[in-house]
């Protein structure tokens, strides 16, 4: 038999945890939980369209139609009903601990139920005092006018909560892609580092060899000189212990072989190693042995381009030049291409931007479509970054907002077909802006546009940065 603590849990299963009465035409939704029906619909309206509907319990997510009634738990709930109204066999009324009488009153002075002794008594006999009935019922209503604003504060708190779990993973996505590009960049470093250190050593060995081929044909030709010189010492001391007449006999042909003796000076060997062996940790110094001279294709310029007679400068112009729609040239798209085109190897470049507040950078592959608008992003065939806007991005399918903390006044672009990489860098602070990683195939090209001129604002030109003399880029084909 159900002891009186049993029943009271059973009453508070029934009860809806929306409007704290009991469940009426309940409605079950799908993590198992059960309320009125009429409330589960005012609460599917309060959230209104496209807002995700959460249970009010547990804020698990269902949709607004999948509730279903449970015809079940009604009748239960009936039962339960008469179970609170008419104590069974086994149940009690509460009593007062003092009087022993039935608990029927509520003292709102001192927040507590009291007997019908105790509203006679001293402690209780100027206070207000009602049925329980008319208090619980009065108080239910407050508490259910209390829900609604904790109810919003709680879906508030939810929302925050899931703001900050956002940023979270964001933060996270964020380092893991900086680990990534440090570590990429210093592998790139390392393996260029690696190529200077094999080409040092070289070089170092084959001075090592030239020097000390010529310091031992130095001192063979010293000691040949010292051996004849030593013969010729023994056999003159051997002439001087000779008797009179054998020492006299020739002697005058014996001091004219001293007098045509001459040391021969060694030929003059540096021993001071050459200063080619300065080794630099800076990413930009070890990228400049790979510089490629890059000049500009006329044959691909927009007809308002202008390009320099060296063709290492491009201008937007300020009229359309009359020129051969052939079809390598880009019409309306305001770009030109580089002349060189790069089927494999490293190539590195870079361009002076200066102040020009638009510009577009990059590689793009030889097959591009030169008619009509073009979409720089690797789908299309370019792999470039731009100033727009006041903003730097680089050309993903979605455009990737590039941090500059330093505006750069050149750039440059390191091409690494095998390993497909594109990465470009802020030369001014010597900082890594961005690198795709992709898949080439065929040839590519430099992609330069100067952009159009904004109000007279845009018209500094684009310039091709000259080759460090000691540059030798990966020349292959």
């Amino acid at each position: 038999m159900a002891s009186a603590a049993t029943a009271e849990e059973v009453q508070d299963e029934a009860i809806c945890s929306i409007c704290l009465g009991y469940l009426t035409e309940p409605a079950t939704i799908a993590c198992g939980h059960n309320f009125c029906r009429a409330c589960l619909t005012q609460h599917c309206v309060e959230k209104g369209e496209g807002t995700p509907l959460t249970c009010p319990q547990c804020r698990a997510r269902f949709q607004k139609g999948e509730f279903r009634p449970n015809t079940q738990l009604n009748n239960i709930i009936q039962k339960v009903k008469q179970l609170g109204s008419k104590p069974g066999k086994g149940q009690k009324e509460k009593l007062c601990e003092r009087h022993e009488e039935c608990l029927k009153l509520f003292c709102d002075e001192d927040g507590e139920t009291i007997c019908l002794v105790c509203e006679k008594s001293r402690d209780h006999k100027s206070h207000t005092v009602v049925p329980i009935e008319e208090a619980a019922q009065e108080y239910k209503e407050k508490l259910q006018g209390a829900l609604g604003p904790l109810r919003k504060e709680l879906e508030e708190a939810l929302v925050l909560t899931s703001k900050e779990k956002k940023k979270t993973t964001e933060w996270q996505g964020k380092v893991k892609n900086r680990r990534e590009m440090i570590a990429g960049e210093f592998n790139k470093l390392h393996t260029l580092l690696r190529e200077e250190e094999q080409l040092l050593l070289q070089s170092l060995e084959e001075e090592e060899r030239e020097t000390l081929q010529r310091l031992r044909k130095n001192v063979t030709k010293l000691s040949q000189q010292s051996s004849s010189l030593q013969e010729l010492i023994t056999e003159m001391e051997e002439k001087c212990q000779q008797p009179v007449v054998e020492l006299l006999k020739d002697v005058k042909n014996t001091l004219s072989r001293t007098e045509n003796v001459k040391l021969q000076e060694p030929e003059a060997v540096s021993t001071d190693l050459k200063n080619m062996y300065k080794i630099s940790l800076d990413m930009r110094e070890a990228l400049k042995r790979l510089g490629v001279d890059v000049t500009l294709d006329p044959d691909t310029a927009n007809p308002e381009l202008v390009l320099s007679e060296d063709r290492k400068c491009v201008t937007y112009g300020d009229k359309r030049q009359d020129l051969p729609n052939n079809p390598e040239r880009f019409d309306p798209c305001a770009c030109v291409l580089g002349a060189e085109g790069f089927a494999g190897g490293r190539r590195y470049w870079e361009v002076e931007v200066g102040d020009k507040p638009e510009w577009a950078l990059g590689v793009c592959r030889e097959s591009v479509s030169r008619k009509g608008d073009v979409t720089l992003s690797p789908e299309d065939g370019f792999w470039a970054v731009w100033l727009r806007d006041g903003g730097y991005e680089a050309g993903t399918p979605i455009p990737t907002p590039l941090p500059v903390s330093v505006r750069p006044s050149q750039v440059g672009i390191f091409l690494d077909y095998e390993a497909g990489e594109v990465s470009f860098y802020n030369v001014t602070d010597r900082s890594h802006l961005f690198t795709f990683t992709d898949t080439f195939s065929g040839k590519l090209r430099p992609y330069f546009s100067p952009s159009v001129i904004a109000g007279g604002t845009n018209a500094a030109p684009l310039i091709i940065c000259p080759v460090p003399a000691q540059a030798g880029g990966n020349l292959c084909p």
